[in-house]
């Protein structure tokens, strides 16, 4: 392999044998090295193939600015998901992850936190990438020595779940985003009135549906129901609004998309429109 670009003294750009442009990484690889000079495939530690030109351009970029113990931190943790989840992840999440985590780590330093309003809702859809996210907070405290807080758990699992499901929502952009207004629009209609579509209520449920549809349309990623039965009647009866119209969105589901909610799934959503509803003040017909 010969040097094409030197990022910084452990990071290079080469080709392979099939001539495909690739990013490596080991100690020292380009220390005392020209553009033009050999490296040993004995010193690679970790290869990156980037097939965008343009993210392979922000990679390079991010290799450059930030150290390499945060590139080799993102890379395990990416490849430790592909292997548990048994999922393909796109190539972005090598520039996601690794600039979140540099960027945690630094807020920590400076003692900045951030609060991650959607963490609950994070712990309960997707609960695999969530134990990922902790288990990355533990590497941090394996190699520093502190603990970031569960709210960057929560940010991590988010990168990987957008990073499992950003290319079939681009290929399906239009189906998802006319599944979020036919659900909003079964709502409108249940309650025969408006929302206010700038409160952080409507953000929250918005987003809660982002998530959802996500489980609905990307069949990799399933959610079993694990909500007792005594907690299904309490939260029916509570909001029994809320809940009849869940029914509707549960049916237009099945319907559309031959999915059939579980348990849990039908619990959060109902707790979800019922605070849409109570706090914009909306009215059953």
């Amino acid at each position: 392999m010969r040097i094409e670009k030197i990022l910084n003294n452990n990071v290079v750009v080469t080709r392979d044998k099939l001539n495909r442009e690739m990013i490596v990484m080991g100690k020292g690889l380009a220390f005392k090295k020209k553009i033009g000079d050999s490296i040993s495939e004995t010193c690679v530690d970790k290869e990156f193939y980037l097939t965008d030109d343009g993210l392979s351009r922000h990679f390079q970029k991010l290799a450059e600015d930030i150290p390499m113990e945060y590139l080799e931190l993102s890379y395990e943790i990416i490849e430790y998901t592909k292997e548990t989840l048994d999922v393909t992840l796109n190539e972005s999440i090598y520039i996601s992850l690794t600039d979140h985590l540099y960027n945690a780590i630094k807020r920590y330093k400076t003692g900045v936190g951030l609060s991650n309003v959607l963490l609950y809702d994070i712990k309960q859809l997707f609960p695999r990438e969530y134990q990922i996210g902790k288990k990355t907070i533990e590497k941090v405290h394996h190699k520093y020595g502190f603990d970031l807080s569960e709210n960057e758990a929560g940010f991590i699992a988010l990168h990987l779940v957008n990073a499992q499901s950003e290319q079939d929502r681009m290929n399906n952009m239009y189906q998802f985003t006319k599944t979020i207004q036919d659900i909003l629009n079964i709502v409108r209609y249940y309650y025969q009135t408006p929302f206010d579509e700038e409160s952080i209520y409507f953000f929250r449920f918005v987003t809660h549906l982002r998530f959802f549809l996500n489980r609905v349309m990307n069949t990799s990623l399933t959610h079993e129901g694990e909500v007792e039965e005594e907690l299904i009647q309490m939260i029916q009866r509570k909001y029994q609004t809320a809940s009849g119209c869940v029914d509707k969105i549960a049916l237009f589901l099945e319907e559309t998309f031959n999915y059939h909610m579980s348990d849990d799934e039908i619990v959060y959503l109902t707790i979800h429109l019922a605070r849409l509803a109570d706090n914009d003040h909306l009215k059953n017909h």
